[in-house]
């Protein structure tokens, strides 16, 4: 029997909505439900939102929580949907109390609602690699995953890359 993949969402560009009327990006909910819908994903999962926030808002307390979540949950796979800037952050808290479990965080940096996101491709990704990577903490964009100390955001390029 296949396993459930927990998925925690966070915020980040991945969730962001747009106003028409000033044009600011903003929270409202997730669209994970949605996004796996479009995407006709058949992978049990079991979504819960720990939090909308941008990653350069988020605080320490906001990574315990995530770190807490990730400990508490019976799922030994788990993927992270969360901001792109900070990503790499997160994962090192992760990696440092999080043992025996396989976790994989992605993000966008387009947000779904727009039709160029990359959020849709980027989370079945990470669906896929949650499913075949040991465990550990990994970083999955643009259908490349990195182990979280071997990568990180090019702030100029708009990719993460090895490092």
């Amino acid at each position: 029997m296949d396993e459930t993949i927990r998925i925690f969402v966070t915020g980040g560009t991945f969730d962001k909505e747009y106003n028409d009327l000033d044009g600011q990006l903003f929270f409202k909910d997730t669209h994970l439900p949605e996004i796996l819908e479009l995407g006709r994903s058949r992978v049990d999962v079991d979504i819960r939102t720990l939090m909308m926030v941008d990653s350069l808002h988020m605080t320490e307390e906001d990574r315990e929580t995530i770190v807490r979540n990730c400990l508490a949950t019976k799922e030994n796979k788990i993927v992270i949907t969360h901001g792109t800037d900070t990503m790499v952050e997160t994962a090192r808290a992760l990696a440092g109390k999080v043992k025996n479990k396989t976790i994989v965080m992605t993000g966008a940096m387009v947000p779904y609602v727009f039709r160029s996101s990359d959020g849709l491709f980027n989370l079945g990704s990470a669906l896929a690699f949650v499913q075949t990577l040991p465990p550990g903490v990994y970083i999955a964009m643009n259908g490349q995953f990195l182990p979280w100390d071997k990568v990180r955001k090019n702030k100029k390029t708009g990719r993460f890359e090895s490092i």
